[in-house]
């Protein structure tokens, strides 16, 4: 296609479902522009290899930011997924949907009709849960939501241990409550990644007016206010691909504002720095930067229960053998089967803590912690204040955006990482621990006081991979919204953005699931159809919020 009635730019967890949506009743036809490759093989596909393709230049645009002045200094790696399906394709294959007070924040900041009454239908529309809380959950959509196995004894030490220090437990976090400890569940469907690319793309491709391009999206082309095409390189060549309605931007909270301030739409004193001429003075494209932070508590086991031996090769080979032959075994799984959602004080309403629970000690690029069976938890703060940017580092549309976060710049942080230590040695200290703890690993017991947490902290925090926040959705009239409640750039004619980067703060959790939650709900803005009925299901509250923090 030279051009079509839209033009998704990037294949990831919004753009595949309003690749998907936009196309269904075959009246329009749909272009997507991915610079990506393909995801066929084990390495994206086999859920258990999740660490391999998030290191693989191939898959990932291979981000850093600029040296983080909180973490001494550190350049923290900031991947995004490169290849259909977008960072849904490298992910740790997480299903977490947010907390429902997230939704009301979003509305309360500016986004009308995002509440989680508004939101909560489009969850269900695009799940087929399995096992999940009856009512609240969707039964016959794109996106298959499942749990693990949980055949390992340490994740029920883990939820047993949550129980015995007085935490609520729950039985489907994505249900009516979310806080306590419980299941994790897994974007897995008959043993592989069940990606945005194929739960949204593929189907989506099979249709007659959806088609997908290679390419490399250089810039937005705008005539007289409106978005009339893209600007592509393709070959070595620079072609212009047209719209015939709109041009939608899902290119990630990185590639999105980056995209909008090559094209024009951007702060004014920015752009003209750059050489680039302004379109759309919006101050906002790239700034409001969130992002979650965590760091592994690793403990020894004393019994050979943890995954440590499968982590020589052979039997990593043996593991990956037996999920090519059928799709199961140790292979099928993320690991990620237990967690936790916790509120760090009384008077919080919702969780702020997430606990990603994982029967061995390891890191992300998949080496050992210790030369021992152990387990660990990646746990973080989800609700920081602090807020960074991207900005453009030159006007060469090749180039890397330059990203800083900010990290750790308001104080609160710090207490509320502090408390994740102290509270996660309370867990892995209940009775249910006793037969498989040894020492701890990281950080390890010397560090106690104020000033030691905090140093482990600085060398040891990293970025969860949930960026957001850099092209805020909010009212019409707010000079640091980019785009309005209907996903639609304020001040440009034809233009949508919708991704993660419209979030107008971060959900509390991981982002996929609220990633393709507003990829469908802006398809059906962009299609001009009526949106879906409000829920009036009423989410669960702690009664003893106001005194206890359990």
């Amino acid at each position: 296609m030279q051009n079509a009635d839209y033009i998704i730019i990037g294949s990831g967890s919004a753009g595949s479902a309003m690749a998907y949506r936009l196309s269904e009743d075959g009246k329009h036809t749909v272009l997507v522009l991915e610079y990506g490759g393909s995801d066929v093989g084990p390495f994206i596909q086999m859920p258990a290899a999740l660490a391999w393709p998030m290191s693989m230049k191939r898959y990932n645009w291979g981000y850093l930011s600029e040296p983080e002045p909180n973490l001494n200094n550190r350049r923290i790696t900031a991947p995004r997924g490169k290849v259909i399906g977008g960072s849904s394709s490298i992910n740790g294959l997480v299903y977490v949907r947010g907390h429902a007070e997230d939704y009301n924040r979003w509305e309360e900041l500016g986004a009308r009709g995002w509440a989680y009454a508004d939101v909560l239908p489009y969850f269900k529309r695009m799940e087929t849960s399995s096992g999940g809380e009856a009512g609240w959950r969707g039964t016959d959509g794109p996106l298959h939501v499942r749990r693990g196995p949980v055949n390992n004894p340490l994740f029920h030490a883990f939820i047993k241990a949550g129980e015995q220090a007085g935490f609520e437990l729950t039985e489907d976090y994505n249900g009516s409550k979310q806080e306590g400890f419980g299941l994790m569940e897994q974007t897995i469907h008959k043993g592989r990644r069940w990606s945005a690319a194929n739960a949204y793309l593929k189907p989506a491709l099979k249709r007659p007016n959806v088609s997908l391009t290679r390419c490399f999206a250089r810039r937005v082309i705008i005539e007289n206010g409106r978005a009339t095409g893209v600007e592509i390189e393709r070959n070595g060549k620079i072609e212009v691909v047209g719209a015939n309605r709109e041009v939608i931007v899902s290119a990630s909270s990185f590639n999105s504002p980056k995209l909008l301030m090559l094209s024009g739409i951007g702060p004014a004193a920015h752009l003209k720095e750059m050489g680039i001429e302004v379109v759309a003075d919006r101050p906002g494209v790239g700034a409001n930067l969130q992002d979650h932070m965590e760091f592994y508590f690793q403990q020894v086991s004393t019994k050979p229960v943890s995954l440590y031996s499968w982590l020589p090769w052979f039997w990593q080979g043996v593991a990956g053998a037996q999920w090519l032959l059928s799709k199961g075994g140790l292979g099928a799984s993320n690991q990620f089967e237990a967690c936790a959602f916790l509120r760090s004080a009384p008077g919080l309403k919702q969780p702020d803590i997430q606990y990603h629970f994982l029967p061995v000690a390891i890191s992300y690029d998949g080496k050992a912690a210790a030369k021992s069976h152990g387990f660990q938890v990646h746990v973080g703060y989800n609700l920081s204040k602090s807020r960074g940017s991207v900005t453009l580092r030159s006007p060469d549309p090749m180039a890397d955006p330059v990203i800083r976060f900010n990290y750790m710049s308001h104080p609160e942080d710090w207490e509320k990482f502090r408390h994740c230590v102290r509270l996660t040695r309370e867990i892995f200290g209940q009775q249910a621990f006793d037969q498989f703890r040894g020492p701890e690993i990281q950080p390890g017991e010397h560090v106690q006081t104020d000033d030691q947490i905090d140093a482990f902290l600085r060398e040891h925090l990293e970025s969860a991979y949930h960026p957001c926040g850099t092209n805020k959705m909010g009212r019409a009239d707010d000079p640091m919204a980019v785009v309005d409640p209907e996903c639609r750039v304020i001040g440009v004619e034809g233009l949508r953005v919708a991704d993660s980067s419209i979030f107008p703060h971060v959900t509390y959790g991981n982002l996929n699931g609220p990633s393709i939650m507003t990829g469908e709900k802006a398809a059906d803005h962009i299609l001009g159809k009526q949106p879906l009925p409000r829920s009036n299901q009423e989410p669960w509250t702690n009664p003893r919020w106001q005194t206890s923090d359990r």
